[in-house]
């Protein structure tokens, strides 16, 4: 046996390994829950992203609600890697939060890219200008993929 982390089905090792049961509404309320140990939450991340469902990704969206950055910028990592729209409300109101950490600003930016909703370019571009370069540069990226995502080259690669 393999002492190796496995890959995700997202093509990414994954920080802590996801639960193989579970219902949504039981990893949502571990994930909020800042006295549960971060490992599990982490692992309620993964299980709701790997559910892949709406109510997976709206669940998924009430980890920005903790107290962790570090958590919160999982969150917004994996609602990239999800690609789900019904995220785009709620990455657009973190990305927009002057308060809320940097680095889960600049995750935000590159899900909402990640997502390929083109309606949100607006939104990022609002942002290409900011003073801290983690966001600016984060949504300059995202705005460069959603075009990258509209073109000729794009429709040719094979995923």
């Amino acid at each position: 046996m393999s002492n190796k982390p496995k890959v995700s089905q997202y093509g990414s090792v994954d920080p802590a390994p996801p639960l193989v049961s579970g219902k949504i509404a039981d990893w949502e309320s571990s994930l909020t829950d800042n006295n549960v140990p971060m490992f599990q939450r982490m692992r309620n991340v993964f299980s709701l992203r790997n559910d892949g469902s709406d109510a997976a990704c709206i669940a998924l969206c009430s980890g920005f609600n903790s107290t962790s950055a570090l958590l919160r910028h999982e969150v917004a990592y994996v609602l990239g890697q999800m690609q789900n729209e019904a995220a785009i409300s709620r990455l657009i109101e973190v990305l927009s939060d002057e308060n809320e950490h940097v680095m889960v600003r600049h995750e935000a930016a590159e899900a909402l890219g990640a997502i390929g909703n083109y309606d949100v370019k607006p939104t990022l571009e609002k942002f290409v200008n900011h003073p801290m370069p983690e966001i600016a540069e984060s949504c300059e990226v995202a705005i460069d993929l959603l075009d990258w995502c509209k073109s000729k080259e794009y429709q040719q690669v094979d995923c």
